[in-house]
Formats: C-alpha cells, sequence, structure tokens
C-alpha cells in the first residue's frame, strides 16, 4: 500500500512537472536542502565498474546489487549510469549484440568509512561486487570521484584503466606514475582570465583570495596573481590555508580577522572540498560573514542561513564548465521502470539535494523586494527538469568513453579473428588505458571529447549565481558565461536580465574597491607603498582635464581650448587682444588721435607766431622738432592697438624709441641752447661761434643714430615676433607681440632713460638763469614728468601680463608725451595766445626802465 502510494504520488508530481515544462523554458535552477541532514556521506567518493556482456541485462539485475537505500547526494551519479547505459544499449550502432552494465564498490558513496577499510572491503569483495567471477587479470574500467583526495589513493591499488571524473587535477595527469588513469574534466587554464573579466566587469577592483595549501593552490595564486596585475585589480589579502588542521586551527583567529576587517566584498575561495579551506568556509558563514564568493562549481552549496534578502547580490558566483543539456535525461526520469531501477522517485523529488532542478525563465530584476512567502509562491508556480551537474555531465561523457573504447577493442578482435573465450572480457589493461587516454568522439549531445587535450584546451565556463533563500531554498541563476574563442571584448557574456537589473536604484551589485573613483574632473594619485588599486583623488590642474572615470593622468587641453570650470572638457579660447572696438582701446585712440591734433595746433600757433620773441628766443627749428617728434609720439601708440601682425610688432618698439629718442635729444638741445645763450653775455668767440653754427642742433641726430643702431641690433638678433598668451585670462587667447630679446628692450629703454636724466640734469641747473624767456624750469619740469611716468612704468609693466602688460606702456607713452607737451609749451601758448602784450620784446624793455 505504501509502495502504491509513493509511486501514485511521483506520478503525479511528474505529470505536474511536464505540464509546467510545454509552457516554460529553464534558465535557473532550484534545490532544496534539509537541515537535519549531515553532509558527511556527500563529501565521500564513488567507484563504479563498467563492463560489457554479450547478452542483454538482466530485469532484476540492479535489483540484486543495489539492495540498500541510495544516499540522496549520490541519486544523480546512478540515475546518470542508468540513463547512459540504457541509451548506449538502445543504440544499434554502438556495442551491438552487447550490453554495458555497470557495478560498483559498497564501502564507497555510502559512508565514511577509512581509506584503509575500504580498499580492503574492495580486495576481499571483488567477485560479490561485479556479480561474476573475473579473475586479477580482468580489466574493467573504473570509474571514479567526485573528489580527488580520496581516489588518488585508490589510483595506485591496481593497474585496471580508470576515469577520474571529477575536477581536473594536475597531479593525476602523470602519465608515468598513474599510467592508466584518464580524466574527463578539463583543466581550469582559462580560469583566471574568466575570473579576472568578471571582476573587471563589476568594476570589483579589491578582492581577497582563500587558496588550498597545495601545488594546486599555489599555481592558482600565481596565475591569478599575473592575470590581476596586467588587468589592474588588486588582492586586499591572500590566505593560503593550511591542509594540517592543527596548524589551521592556530591560523584560523587571523584568517577570520582578516576577512573580516578588510572592506574587500569580494573573495576568491579555489580549492577542495573536504579539507581545512571548507571548515573555513562553514565558520565564516556561520559568523555572519557576508560577501560574495567567487569559486567554482565544486563549492555549488547552498547554506541554511535565514538571514537573506534578495535587494543584494551577495550570495556565491560559481564557474562550471559549460556543457550541453541532456535533453533526454528529463524524459527518462519520467518514464523510468522503477521495476528495474530500484529508486524512490518521490523521494528524490522532495529531498533532491545537490542536484539542480531547473525553473522558468524568469526576469532577474523582477524578484526584488521579494518578501519569503512571495519568493515560495514564486517557486511553486515554475517547473522542475532535471539539469546535469559538472560532475554528472563528466560521469556521462566517461561512460560513453569507456563503451567506444570497448566498441573499438571488440572490432580489433574481430578483424584479427582473435575472439576472447567469453565475450567481453579484456586482459590487455595497458592497450584500455591507451585507447582510452586518446579517446576521440562525439557524445549524444554533440559536443566533441577529446581525452587527450583536456590539459591544453581552455574550458568555456558558464557563470551562475546561487542565491541562499530562507529555510533551505537555494535558487541557481546562470548569469553569463565565458569563452576565451571569441575576440577580447566578447570573451565575458552576462545576461541581460542581469545588466538591466544592474542600472536600477538601489545598486543590486555592491562594488568592491580598495578607494573612492576618481569622478571626471579628478586623477588618481597614487601613494608610496600602497597597491595600485588604492589612491587618492587630486583635482586636474589648471588647463587639464580628465574626462573620464579613475583616469591616471590629467589630459592638457589644446593651445587654442581651455578647461571648463569642472576640468571635465576642453572649450574654445576666444581671441583677445586690445582693439579699436574695445571700450579702452577705442578711447586710448582717441586720446592719441586728439593729443596728436592738439600737437598740431601747438606747432601751427608758432609756425603762425614765428616772428614772436617767445618762439624766437627758445630756438624755433628745435621747437618745431619737438613738436613734430611728439606729435609722432602720440600716434606711435596707434601701433600698439589693433590685431597684432608681424608688421606692427616690429614697428612697435622701434618707432617708440626712435621718436621718443628725437623728443628728448630735442629737450637737451634746447637745455644747452639756453645754457650757451646766457653764456654770451660772457666774453669768448668760441660759445658764440657754437651758438651761432648751431652746434647744440647735432645733438639731435647724433643721439638718434645711437638709438637706431641699438634698435639694428634688435632686429638682427631677435626681432619682435606675434605671440599667444593663454594664462593671463581664463578662457582667453591674447595675441601680443613678444619683444623678442628682451635685454635688447631694456637696452633701448635704458639709453633713452639716460637721455632724460641728461637732460632733466642740465635743465635743473639752468633753471635760475636771468632771463625774461628762459624756458629751462618747463625743461626741467616736463623732464621731471617724463623720468616719473617711465620709472613707474618698468615695475608695473613686469607685473602684468597680456593685454594689460600693451595698455600699461599706451597709457605711459600717451602720458609722457603729454607731459613734454603739456610742461613746455602750454605756457608758451597761453602767453602767444592769451597775452599778447607779453610777448613783445619792446614792452620788456619798457618795463625794465622803470
Amino acid at each position: 500500500m505504501k509502495k502504491l502510494c509513493a509511486f501514485t504520488i511521483s506520478f503525479l508530481l511528474l505529470k505536474f512537472s511536464l505540464i509546467l515544462d510545454s509552457l516554460t523554458e529553464s534558465s535557473c535552477f532550484w534545490r532544496i536542502k534539509h537541515n537535519e541532514e549531515v553532509d558527511g556521506d556527500l563529501r565521500t567518493d564513488c567507484v563504479f565498474f563498467l563492463f560489457v556482456t554479450p547478452e542483454p541485462v538482466e530485469e532484476d539485475f540492479y535489483n540484486t546489487i543495489i539492495d540498500f537505500r541510495i544516499p540522496k547526494g549520490k541519486y544523480e551519479f546512478f540515475l546518470v549510469l542508468f540513463f547512459a547505459t540504457d541509451e548506449i544499449n538502445r543504440n544499434p550502432y554502438l556495442l551491438p549484440n552487447m550490453s554495458l552494465n555497470f557495478s560498483f564498490v559498497v564501502g564507497f558513496c555510502f559512508g565514511t568509512l577509512e581509506i584503509m577499510d575500504e580498499l580492503n572491503l574492495l580486495q576481499n569483495n571483488t567477485s560479490r561486487i561485479l556479480n561474476y567471477d573475473c579473475g586479477i587479470s580482468v580489466c574493467d574500467v573504473e570509474l571514479t570521484g567526485p573528489s580527488w583526495t580520496t581516489s588518488l589513493k585508490l589510483m595506485t591499488y591496481d593497474r585496471h584503466p580508470k576515469i577520474f571524473f571529477g575536477p581536473y587535477h594536475p597531479i593525476l595527469s602523470d602519465n608515468i606514475q598513474f599510467p592508466y588513469v584518464c580524466q574527463i574534466a578539463q583543466k581550469d587554464t582559462c580560469l583566471p582570465k574568466a575570473m579576472v573579466s568578471l571582476m573587471l566587469y563589476f568594476t570589483w577592483t579589491w578582492v581577497g583570495l582563500v587558496v588550498s595549501d597545495d601545488d594546486q593552490g599555489i599555481q592558482f595564486l600565481s596565475d591569478l596573481r599575473e592575470e590581476m596585475r596586467r588587468k589592474g585589480v588588486c588582492l586586499a589579502f591572500v590566505n593560503v590555508v593550511p591542509e594540517n588542521m592543527q596548524l589551521y586551527m592556530t591560523r584560523a583567529g587571523i584568517y577570520e580577522k582578516q576577512i573580516m576587517t578588510s572592506s574587500a566584498k569580494v573573495v576568491i575561495i579555489y580549492g577542495e572540498m573536504n579539507s581545512t579551506l571548507e571548515v573555513s568556509f562553514r565558520r565564516w558563514e556561520y559568523l555572519g560573514i557576508h560577501r560574495i564568493w567567487v569559486t567554482t562549481s565544486r563549492w555549488d552549496v547552498t547554506t541554511s542561513k535565514i538571514n537573506f534578502s534578495l535587494d543584494h547580490f551577495y550570495g556565491t558566483v560559481t564557474f562550471a564548465h559549460h556543457h550541453g543539456k541532456v535533453s533526454k535525461f528529463f524524459n527518462f526520469m519520467q518514464t523510468m521502470n522503477t521495476s528495474k531501477y530500484p529508486v524512490d522517485i518521490s523521494q528524490m523529488r522532495t529531498k533532491w539535494n545537490y542536484f539542480n532542478c531547473s525553473i522558468c525563465k524568469t526576469n532577474y530584476s523582477s524578484m526584488n523586494h521579494c518578501p519569503f512567502n512571495t519568493t515560495l509562491e514564486w517557486l511553486s508556480q515554475h517547473k522542475f527538469d532535471m539539469i546535469l551537474s559538472e560532475e554528472g555531465y563528466n560521469l556521462y561523457n566517461a561512460v560513453y568513453a569507456v563503451a567506444h573504447t570497448y566498441h573499438e577493442i571488440i572490432f580489433q578482435q574481430v578483424d584479427s579473428q582473435h575472439i576472447a573465450k567469453t565475450q567481453g572480457i579484456f586482459y590487455d589493461c595497458h592497450q584500455m588505458a591507451s585507447l582510452l587516454r586518446n579517446r576521440v568522439f562525439i557524445n549524444p549531445v554533440g559536443e566533441l571529447v577529446n581525452m587527450n587535450l583536456r590539459e591544453k584546451l581552455c574550458a568555456e565556463y558558464d557563470i551562475y549565481n546561487i542565491w541562499n533563500f530562507p529555510h533551505g531554498f537555494g535558487l541557481k541563476v546562470k548569469i553569463g558565461s565565458y569563452s576565451s574563442y571569441f575576440p577580447q571584448s566578447q570573451q565575458l557574456h552576462i545576461s541581460e536580465d542581469i545588466e538591466s537589473s544592474i542600472g536600477e536604484t538601489p545598486p543590486k551589485v555592491p562594488t568592491s574597491t580598495c578607494s573612492v573613483k576618481c569622478t571626471p574632473g579628478f586623477r588618481k594619485f597614487h601613494q608610496e607603498q600602497t597597491a595600485d588599486c588604492c589612491f587618492d583623488c587630486a583635482w586636474c590642474p589648471e588647463n587639464e582635464i580628465s574626462n573620464e572615470t579613475d583616469m591616471e593622468q590629467c589630459v592638457s587641453c589644446p593651445d587654442d581650448h581651455y578647461s571648463n570650470a569642472e576640468h571635465t572638457h576642453c572649450l574654445q579660447r576666444h581671441v583677445s587682444f586690445l582693439a579699436y572696438e574695445d571700450p579702452l582701446g577705442m578711447t586710448l585712440a582717441c586720446m592719441s588721435l586728439c593729443f596728436s591734433a592738439f600737437t598740431a595746433l601747438v606747432l601751427g600757433a608758432f609756425v603762425k607766431y614765428n616772428d614772436t620773441p617767445i618762439v624766437k628766443a627758445n630756438n624755433r627749428i628745435l621747437s618745431y622738432i619737438l613738436l613734430i617728434s611728439i606729435t609722432f609720439c602720440f600716434l606711435c601708440s596707434l601701433l600698439f592697438i589693433g590685431h597684432p601682425n608681424i608688421v606692427t610688432c616690429i614697428l612697435q618698439q622701434t618707432i617708440f624709441g626712435v621718436f621718443f629718442t628725437v623728443a628728448v635729444s630735442t629737450v637737451l638741445a634746447k637745455t644747452i641752447t639756453v645754457v650757451l645763450a646766457f653764456k654770451l653775455t660772457t666774453p669768448g668767440r668760441r660759445i658764440r661761434g657754437m651758438l651761432v653754427s648751431g652746434a647744440p642742433n647735432f645733438v639731435i641726430p647724433i643721439c638718434t643714430m645711437v638709438q637706431l643702431v641699438l634698435c639694428g641690433i634688435w632686429l638682427v638678433t631677435s626681432p619682435p615676433f606675434i605671440d599667444t598668451d593663454t594664462h593671463s585670462e581664463h578662457g582667453q587667447i591674447i595675441i601680443v607681440c613678444n619683444k623678442g630679446s628682451v635685454i635688447a628692450f631694456h637696452f633701448v629703454l635704458g639709453y633713452l632713460g639716460s637721455l632724460a636724466l641728461g637732460s632733466f640734469t642740465v635743465a635743473f641747473l639752468a633753471r635760475n638763469l636771468p632771463d625774461r624767456f628762459n624756458e629751462a624750469k618747463f625743461l626741467t619740469f616736463s623732464m621731471l614728468v617724463f623720468c616719473s611716468v617711465w620709472v613707474t612704468f618698468l615695475p608695473v609693466y613686469h607685473s602684468t601680463k597680456g593685454k594689460v602688460m600693451v595698455i600699461v606702456e599706451v597709457f605711459s607713452i600717451l602720458a609722457s608725451s603729454v607731459g613734454l607737451l603739456g610742461c613746455i609749451f602750454v605756457p608758451k601758448c597761453y602767453v602767444i595766445l592769451m597775452r599778447p602784450n607779453s610777448n613783445s620784446l619792446q614792452n620788456y624793455r619798457d618795463k625794465s626802465l622803470y
């Protein structure tokens, strides 16, 4: 009655799953783990024997050898063997007229016996296990796995060909030490690259690493460290967990403190289960350490923690070797003849552990903020499907590898007309192992299996995220894949549902970085003796930008651009110069024209009243020359206004220097003339001759010639040129005339200043000479103003930049010219125009009589 009820329940469950299967498509998996179950029996290895017989499999064959309850953790292996052998036996092209059977060692898969006890059990009960007398020389193939720690000892037990269906291990690939051992799994050669690609995708640049202290763990550490170094990912800490339990216990506290105090939110775990590494992992979970555990499929485990939220990405991310789906497996499970295969389907359905059960394709992002009761409701609405684990798929391929090898040996025997007395019994173990090691075939899924290249080829990976639901529910979601055979940018593929959920608020995927990202406008600033991933953020210097996150160096803007206030973009500079359109430029230009016009009017007045005593008494020719030179001094300031070009840049300083030299040397000549005129009252033909011959007038060409020589040397050695000033005003390119040789410029100014100082000295000494029309006082005051302007000009000029420097020079030219004009000629014009009576020699004599 109980069996009938169990069968009815299992039938209804299968029927329900069929209905859901027709409506949905699988993309993620769920499992149930009961807390009362111990994990001890889940970690033991299994040893299966494959052999062929010439007669069909007896109906009660497996009922005879399986007379016990199969632990639920090992259901997958038995079901895979049931399915694979049944599929092969139904294939008329593979092992025709033969049957492939399997048997097993009772001591393995079903308990935690010591290895020596299991070996003794294997030796003493071989005949009972295999159900026929094979003898010690018969070569049947052993399938062992999934843990290599126990299987390693079994590899040296006898010379039977063996296939290890657990994860690839380098030790077992040693053909000298293990000549009869083959591995069906692929080597994790590209695993470091795959993991680092995932780190870069989620910007996890600060991660921890926990590896086992063995050759495989150290090699993985070396490969991962090198790949991280190339890609810019840093290790926050490295825990190399010793295999010795006593040594581990002395360091366990250090490991826990290190992982709890580290800011890394992502921890990579690499090593074997059934080790101190697993003890560490279980202890960290017990302590409530929440991290993203990145590891391999062998760590595909669920925990009993109940404080879990779907609002975060925390959980376990596993890398599993990609393999196709064995679609017929589910159909086999639905139609399984339970009288032939002694398995309790109902128990398997309700207590399935470590065996992936698929649910429907669901939008990853739609599971945000799901309460527990909603989650259960969501799970209950989706289908079951049997998806092989990585070890189960390896076992499936191993069975086919053995079948193809048996097939080849049998045909070799037929071709050589050498048929064994008992067909299906083989004695050449070396031949069997050699054929297995070089076996190449295409499995029913359509994938190529090359036993000889499992170590050399890079495996393709499926990436899963395991969520731990309350009360032991586990959800395993495929979030992406990795293949090294695609271009670099396409090797890692992340599900679109995952990508859309990452952009939501709050974000699901936490960050794991040593430092906060440097936003655009900042650059990384590395401190000494710190990891490359640990840095400070420094503001970009002036006129430099960073338009990306975490830039190592800021980029300088081109000369015709400038950085914005945030230092994130370069903006086009506006060309600027002292233009006539500018208010200040227009003002200076108007002042220059007005003063030059006023000077011309003064010159006209002097020409008109050239016979008056005040004009004649002060050397009319020198007055004319001085007025003309002052006019040109006013006009030369226009060369500094407007868009500079090479002609104006050269003429600016030379014309300024020459005309001001003429003006100052004229003032000096006038001063000398005054002194000589006063000396005429004393006897002496030489002084009269000098005054009559106009010798003071030669001061002007001599002084001007010296200035022309200085300007010529300046133009030949380093002439002025057009230059741009990008620093004086933000966002402006100021076009200015560069002086070229600063030394030559200062020589020109210095020579002009020495002439002015000489004129001031002579005029100051002659200021009190008794003459009615003596202009020595006016000359003295004009030179005082002139020297004051240019002495003030030098410090102000050198403290300014760009357009302001040009304005200062133009203003100094105008001010000094106004000083000469106003101090020398304005008083005379006042007398000429406003007091003509005073401009008469007769009136001067009449006044002197009284």
